[in-house]
């Protein structure tokens, strides 16, 4: 595999102050030292819970938020420490589609002045050729290319995300963020917004990094998956192979918890209790371990290393066989 995208050590606390009269300052390890590469053309998927630091670090490698550790390299230049023009040809080959297709366009603004600024911004068309090219983008993603002349409220969450999609293709990027972009649409939507994404990666040989709590979007849409818990990947490897034979309980609660045709089926699964803990306070050693059945004393006190075997990797001191 040639890689498109590789992070290395990737970090990201934020420093919070809480409390009255006398606030403190505490420190949110929202993501606390990930690695992952992303190849050309692939769909990698980063999994787990809200609060698990996924989406941070998505955006903290497109330098939409600032990193405070770790490098970030893509296509063999470095993101992060990349100023001025050096970033700004970095940013047109890796574009974002973001959750909520509502606010994430100008209410004041047509389609077509919407997909025509980042072509004007980056010199590749402006005036009536950029209309042009936004009425293109519109029909390559299943809307009529006369779109351009309405608003953000004329059209649905479903029609506003193939818009966002369609911004996102305009500078004809390698590299596409796509961070839950389903989650906030009804479920046939769901399924047309993927089919849209998965035939663009086909036609464009686009490579995705894929954000979502969904197991079943991760598992139809990418070839490889990171799963995240407080700020820290956990497992790592081909889709099949986690989800099949996961080797950290963190990742079998997840998949076990996923719905299924007929829960039945499955006979009794074991029993996961608490709730995640605090980014801003993480349990000592495994951050699992307070919800883990199988925690030892080790699991309490010493963070584990990394295994990893033919490229499924993991890091726990009592993986599940």
């Amino acid at each position: 595999m040639t890689a498109l995208l590789e992070v290395a050590g990737l970090r990201k606390h934020f420093t919070a102050r809480k409390g009255f009269p006398r606030p403190v300052t505490t420190v949110v390890r929202a993501v606390d030292g990930i690695d992952f590469q992303v190849g050309k053309g692939e769909a990698f998927g980063l999994v787990g819970e809200s609060g698990c630091g996924k989406s941070t670090a998505a955006r903290a490698v497109l330098r939409l938020i600032e990193p405070d550790a770790g490098t970030i390299r893509f296509d063999g230049a470095e993101i992060a420490t990349a100023r001025g023009r050096a970033l700004t040809a970095l940013r047109r080959r890796m574009q974002i589609v973001v959750q909520d297709p509502y606010s994430s366009l100008n209410p004041r603004r047509s389609i077509g002045a919407t997909l025509a600024e980042p072509l004007r911004v980056h010199g590749m068309a402006s005036g009536r050729a950029a209309l042009d090219r936004a009425a293109a983008l519109l029909e390559e993603v299943g809307l009529p290319g006369t779109a351009i002349r309405r608003y953000p409220h004329e059209f649905s969450g479903g029609q506003r995300q193939r818009i966002g999609i369609a911004r996102a293709l305009a500078l004809q990027p390698d590299l596409i963020v796509a961070d839950e972009p389903v989650s906030a649409l009804d479920v046939s939507v769901q399924a047309q917004v993927l089919l849209l994404l998965k035939e663009l990666q086909k036609r464009r040989g686009l490579a995705f990094v894929f954000v979502s709590h969904d197991l079943a979007v991760i598992r139809w849409f990418c070839t490889r998956v990171a799963v995240m818990y407080l700020g820290r990947i956990v497992e790592q490897g081909p889709v099949a192979a986690v989800f099949a034979t996961p080797r950290h309980p963190y990742t079998r609660m997840l998949r076990d918890a996923s719905p299924e045709p007929d829960p039945a089926s499955r006979g009794i699964l074991p029993r996961v209790t608490g709730e995640i803990p605090s980014a801003a306070n993480p349990p000592p050693g495994c951050h699992f371990h307070p919800r883990c059945n199988r925690a030892t004393d080790l699991c309490r006190t010493d963070y584990p290393a990394w295994q990893d075997s033919s490229g499924h990797g993991f890091a726990c001191h009592h993986p599940v066989g």
